[in-house]
């Protein structure tokens, strides 16, 4: 296939398509580091964009490259698109090579084709049909982990735009949140989740002298019913009950006639704003405490809610004036880096159509880009204009 240089002097006037290419041509599974990178600045720079570009953290979760990159034509609000260059593995069973994206039909495939290099591509391609005059500051948050432990990714963004005084006052995540057709679904809100690992202790012993041992099986299996008992919450008016899901139970007993000496189990729960990480933890802890047990988490991400209003307003009626589809607004599935940049101003997140996210050949349709693109372009100089 012809692939347009990442270096060519006239890139800015490349159809969205080949930008997508271009970034979807360069290998990036999860922590993505250097060409892809390269690929994006060579499209800013022309554009005006000062790029800072900077790589950090170390094993296991880093090292991890990220960009920032912003411009300024004047006094006026500060609008921020966030997005992240790595992908999930490709996986075996693709019909074409995942990292050369290849036309068929009206369909663009490759890995990241929705999630989320189109997206990338598309907000770009808007950037050049902006008015040259238009007052204010953008900015693109892009990260090369969100794909994996997000440990050094879109955080040490923030630090970065910290240091450099920039905040900004709306930002746009390209996520691809559309279902049946591009526009149909705006997500506003994700719930939070938190993970966490339960043991119990017991003594190790012969089954025939269960006098001489301590099985904790039957301690690890209370706390398990117990907590499978809990209700967090019966849902909100913007979202649905959070869940408890038993994820794992781990013994590593090879022997029948041995009572082992330990007892794990792993449980992952998605909440919503009525709880945090911290009080979760403390709920679970509390359980497992009646039977002995211990426990370890980690918090993913916290929910986060962008209230509807002029955030949400604006991006459903570029949505409309493309597509003429009314968008509903959502705070379904996993999380996502908007969790993070909504401690710094209102976050919706808006993207392609999700159908092939993550699956072998993953696919956009070559309309949704051209849509999407002209949806971006909309949103921003609205954004701008209202000063």
């Amino acid at each position: 296939m012809s692939m347009t240089s990442p270096k060519d002097p006239d890139m800015p006037h490349d159809t969205v398509v080949a930008l997508a290419q271009r970034l979807m041509a360069c290998p990036s599974v999860t922590p993505a580091t250097g060409e892809v990178f390269t690929a994006l600045e060579a499209m800013l720079a022309p554009l005006g964009f000062t790029v800072d570009r900077f790589v950090t953290g170390a094993a296991p979760d880093g090292p991890v490259e990220n960009l920032l990159a912003w411009r300024t034509t004047g006094a006026g609000p500060h609008f921020a698109f966030a997005g992240h260059l790595d992908v999930v593995p490709p996986g075996p069973g693709w019909t074409s090579d995942p990292f050369a994206p290849e036309m068929r039909g009206d369909l663009l495939y490759g890995r990241g084709a929705v999630d989320m290099k189109g997206s990338i591509a598309a907000f770009v391609a808007a950037l050049s049909d902006l008015p040259d005059d238009l007052p204010g500051t953008i900015s693109l948050i892009i990260t090369g982990d969100e794909e994996g432990p997000a440990v050094h990714g879109t955080l040490a963004l923030m630090d970065r735009m910290a240091a450099r005084d920039l905040r900004p006052d709306l930002c746009l995540v390209g996520e691809p949140t559309s279902s049946a057709r591009l526009g149909d679904v705006v997500k506003i809100g994700r719930r939070g989740s938190v993970n966490m690992w339960i043991s119990v202790a017991g003594s190790q012993g012969h089954v025939a002298y269960p006098h001489l041992a301590d099985n904790p099986i039957p301690r690890l299996v209370r706390i398990l019913t117990a907590i499978e008992a809990e209700v967090l919450d019966e849902g909100t008016d913007w979202f649905q009950p959070s869940n408890i899901e038993i994820t794992d139970l781990e013994v590593g007993n090879a022997a029948h006639n041995v009572i082992p000496g330990k007892a794990t189990a792993r449980i992952s729960i998605r909440f919503n704003d009525q709880h945090s990480g911290a009080s979760l933890i403390e709920r679970i802890k509390a359980i497992a405490a009646t039977e002995g047990g211990t426990v370890e988490a980690r918090i993913s991400g916290e929910s986060f809610l962008t209230q509807p209003g002029a955030l949400s307003d604006l991006v459903r009626g570029a949505i409309r004036d493309v597509t003429g589809v009314e968008a509903e607004l959502s705070t379904t599935g996993g999380t996502s880096d908007a969790r993070f940049l909504s401690r710094l101003c209102p976050v919706v997140e808006f993207g392609l159509n999700n159908a092939t996210m993550h699956k072998l050949d993953e696919a956009v349709a070559v309309q949704d880009l051209r849509d999407l693109t002209r949806i971006y372009a909309l949103v921003v100089e609205r954004a701008l204009a209202r000063g």
